[in-house]
């Protein structure tokens, strides 16, 4: 797996980012702040979105396709 690192502030270098974060602007505001928010109600809010399939990882989950990196990761060492 490939780690890619945006230059600050260049929104447009990663649009997997920018969905996701769109996906997260679904839960809380934009102009929300978090402290008015549980971290039960952000934990199930993460945990919604990481079992949300999405179309760039096959309609998988990333919940799955981070399982499969680990045991991939496992079989190597």
């Amino acid at each position: 797996m490939a780690i890619y690192f945006a230059d600050s502030y260049c929104f447009w270098q990663n649009g997997a980012v920018e969905n996701v974060n769109k996906l997260i602007r679904q839960y809380i505001h934009q102009k929300s702040n978090f402290n008015d928010f549980s971290d039960l109600y952000i934990k199930n809010v993460a945990k919604k979105l990481n079992l949300r399939p999405r179309k760039k990882l096959g309609f998988s989950t990333p919940k799955n396709e981070s399982f499969k990196q680990i045991a991939n990761f496992a079989l190597v060492c």
